[in-house]
């Protein structure tokens, strides 16, 4: 158990390929969420939640937070997150990723690095929603986002633009690992529930 890190979900985003709130979708007998917490319960002895609507996850009786900066994406999750953590170190995982596994995380945690971020290019993609985040990050990425927030200012909450969470990781320095090669590794540690597809896919592995 890595005591020294803070395991971190984030719940975000309105789900609008789904159609319906996909954290809350069944896998077997447990809920997606429920699935991811699972995942990093043996892990780390600190988990919290980053979510809008943290009256939905109440049942899980775990630490939730919401967004300082409504409505801007990822990176105002990563932001919340990292504020509210008590620990230097942080793994930030999102929810859509249930088939993500313990070995991952382990390697991502305990690869050895001076950087401040520790993050995967894996399936043919950056996956920034899968790493570890160190808590020095915090003010770069407050001070991102309100330069995007003077940038953006809009009048109505619902019309506000997302954060591209690629651009902020490009003023930052990176260990981009490539996991390939590893014994455990499968692109399906990655993939991403984001539509009734790819929900269908998700469901034809064994959850018991």
């Amino acid at each position: 158990m890595h005591t020294d890190v803070t395991g971190i979900i984030l719940i975000g985003g309105k789900s609008t390929r789904m159609g319906e709130n996909k954290a809350l979708m069944n896998l077997g007998s447990k809920t997606v969420i429920e699935r991811m917490v699972d995942i990093v319960r043996p892990l780390f002895p600190n988990i919290i939640l980053i979510t809008n609507t943290p009256e939905e996850y109440k049942f899980l009786q775990l630490p939730i937070f919401c967004d300082v900066y409504m409505y801007r994406g990822p990176l105002a999750g990563i932001h919340s997150a990292l504020l509210h953590s008590t620990t230097e170190k942080n793994f930030i995982i999102s929810c859509d990723v249930p088939l993500m596994s313990a070995g991952m995380i382990n390697y991502l945690i305990t690869y050895k690095t001076g950087k401040p971020v520790t993050i995967c290019e894996a399936a043919g993609y950056t996956q920034p929603l899968a790493g570890v985040y160190n808590k020095s990050i915090l003010s770069q990425a407050k001070k991102y986002l309100d330069d995007f927030e003077i940038e953006n200012s809009v009048k109505h909450e619902n019309e506000k633009k997302k954060c591209r969470m690629h651009s902020f990781l490009d003023t930052l320095e990176i260990e981009l690992l490539h996991p390939e090669s590893l014994d455990f590794y499968s692109d399906d540690l990655f993939f991403n529930m984001n539509s009734p597809e790819d929900y269908n896919k998700i469901l034809k592995h064994n959850w018991g």
